[in-house]
């Protein structure tokens, strides 16, 4: 990237999804500011119409750089289980309903899950993360995508994370991936992997 970052906007709303993205940039890119969509009047995320992750995030950051006029990043993400046939995937968020909350929605992919053997509950988390240029810095967009594989369990644990990292079970870990603190969390998971792509990225600011 031939222009510099000095700030850049997290396009999300989520507080949980932002916090855990300044954690991994800020130690990365010390010098840029981060902000969020909250710190601009009358700023909003745009709709995820895209038919794959990548457009999600595409779609997202480039509203977010046009809106702020800065640099701006965003990711889209989802859990795929093979015994689901990839669902709920790309509808991850909106899976039994916009305004089901994540508890009711991890607990009906237990039930279609019930009766699943072990080896056939296999399952993936896919992140593609998105970092856009503002309109007056005359620079395409990239996209990163990193996957953290693992299993679907037979029941919820652990306390960190958000969104179905309870029900995600990690086997090489021998823990679901709402145990881990954050500092193992993105060691190992789809954001943590592909915001490590991100910082390799922002470490050579003149490519």
């Amino acid at each position: 990237m031939a222009s510099v970052i000095a700030k850049l906007v997290l396009a999300t709303f989520n507080p949980a999804k932002a916090r855990e993205m300044r954690q991994i940039l800020s130690r990365c890119a010390p010098a840029i500011e981060f902000l969020v969509l909250s710190d601009f009047p009358g700023a909003i995320e745009a709709d995820e119409t895209g038919s794959t992750y990548a457009e999600n995030a595409l779609i997202k950051a480039g509203a977010a750089a046009a809106f702020t006029g800065e640099w701006a990043v965003s990711d889209d993400a989802g859990l795929e289980i093979d015994a689901l046939e990839g669902a709920p995937g790309l509808h991850s968020k909106r899976f039994e309903g916009v305004e089901t909350d994540f508890p009711s929605k991890m607990r009906r992919i237990l039930e279609l899950m019930e009766g699943v053997p072990e080896d056939e509950r296999a399952a993936r988390f896919r992140c593609c993360v998105a970092l856009c240029p503002p309109p007056a810095v005359y620079q395409v967009c990239e996209v990163f995508e990193a996957v953290c594989e693992g299993r679907i369990a037979r029941q919820t644990k652990g306390d960190y994370g958000f969104g179905y990292d309870p029900i995600f079970y990690l086997p090489e870990l021998n823990a679901h991936m709402a145990e881990l603190p954050p500092e193992e969390k993105h060691k190992v998971s789809h954001r943590g992997k592909v915001l490590a792509m991100l910082c390799a990225r922002l470490a050579r600011p003149n490519e």
